[in-house]
């Protein structure tokens, strides 16, 4: 039977995973906003096909962490004071992103919609390198202390060691494949959304986006051993989790066949669960790890020694399903509600 600690492990992982899903192909789809759309009318088709959604996904993000805070506040407290100004940063990038989206169409200046169609781009993309830099730190460990604290410097020696900086060259490909798969995310999307030039300008990129992902995955993946042999030593204990990795590997030839068929909706859900599974796979390497230690193990911070207070996690099981099932029907409310290509809704209503 799976502890009340698993159980909390499990709802935080997935509910991370879910915004990296949801939000994930809103960042791809400004990463690659001023190449796929070149003319204003293609830019607002853009922001018309993730304007529905793009605010309603952020709440996966702070319902994740919000639950962090419940079940592992020992946690929560660590990795939000040692990443600090990562944290800022986006924090500005998010409010800067929905800044644009919101004002860019109140002056009809093309220098001002070009401006915050920029700003725009830019906090998509910095956003996504921020988060993958994130990853990164969580998969290679962070220099935590006797007292479960850390302060990582922006860099040290840009190589993974016991005191390494947010940035290191694991840490900076992972922040890259992360750009690359959320890229191709959102290429995804704007091909199941969008017809016309955008559309094929999408294909484009998400055909190649796919292959710098795979490389940077076969990086990443055969960097893990030396820089952190915990995940490997997981899957050595547990090899019923190899199942998780063999899935993903499933989920991205099912994409790549049906791209070749154009079957638009098939490759995004495909790529969506393979997205999924992969963050499935880094956390059932790291369990029951939250903050891997890369001096002492010992002072690593685990769902054991970060936990809330028994009673506390028990009561927010409680709570738990009546708050899930607002934000999950909400969601699919919203999705349901602005299923098909955006272009009918374009002719219904008038957005300028």
């Amino acid at each position: 039977m799976l502890s009340t600690e698993t159980l909390w492990f499990a709802i935080v992982a997935a509910v991370f995973a879910a915004y990296a899903v949801l939000d994930g192909f809103v960042f791809g789809a400004g990463i690659l906003y001023l190449f796929v759309a070149r003319t204003d009318a293609e830019r607002q088709l853009v922001l018309k096909a993730i304007g529905p959604v793009w605010k309603g996904n952020e709440v996966w993000l702070v319902a994740g962490g919000g639950l962090l805070f419940l079940a592992f506040p020992k946690a929560f407290a660590a990795g939000f004071s040692g990443f600090y100004l990562a944290l800022n940063l986006v924090l500005w990038c998010v409010i800067l992103r929905g800044v644009s989206i919101a004002v860019r169409s109140h002056l009809g200046n093309p220098l001002w919609r070009t401006f915050w169609d920029a700003i725009f781009a830019w906090s998509s993309l910095l956003l996504a390198l921020i988060f993958g830099v994130a990853l990164g730190n969580l998969i290679r460990g962070v220099p935590l202390s006797s007292d479960g604290q850390f302060f990582a410097a922006l860099w040290t020696t840009f190589t993974p060691g016991p005191t390494p900086g947010i940035l290191d060259w694991f840490t900076v490909i992972v922040g890259m494949l992360v750009v690359a798969m959320l890229a191709v995310h959102g290429a995804n999307y704007l091909e199941v959304k969008t017809d016309g030039a955008v559309g094929i300008r999408a294909r484009h990129f998400a055909d190649i986006g796919e292959w710098v992902a795979l490389l940077l995955g076969i990086a990443a993946t055969g960097a893990l051993p030396f820089v952190q042999p915990v995940l490997w030593d997981s899957y050595v204990a547990h090899p019923f989790g190899s199942v998780l990795p063999l899935a993903a590997a499933c989920l991205l030839l099912t994409a790549w066949y049906c791209r070749r068929f154009g079957w638009h909706g098939a490759v995004f859900l495909s790529w969506s669960l393979f997205i999924l599974v992969g963050l499935g796979s880094i956390a059932w390497g790291m369990f029951p790890n939250l903050l891997l230690a890369t001096g002492d193990p010992s002072y690593s911070l685990t769902i054991h020694n970060s936990a809330a207070s028994p009673d506390g996690l028990r009561l927010g099981l409680i709570w738990l399903p009546i708050g899930i099932s607002l934000v999950i029907a909400y969601t699919v409310w919203v999705y349901l509600s602005f299923r098909g290509k955006v272009e009918r809704f374009l002719s219904e209503e008038n957005y300028e």
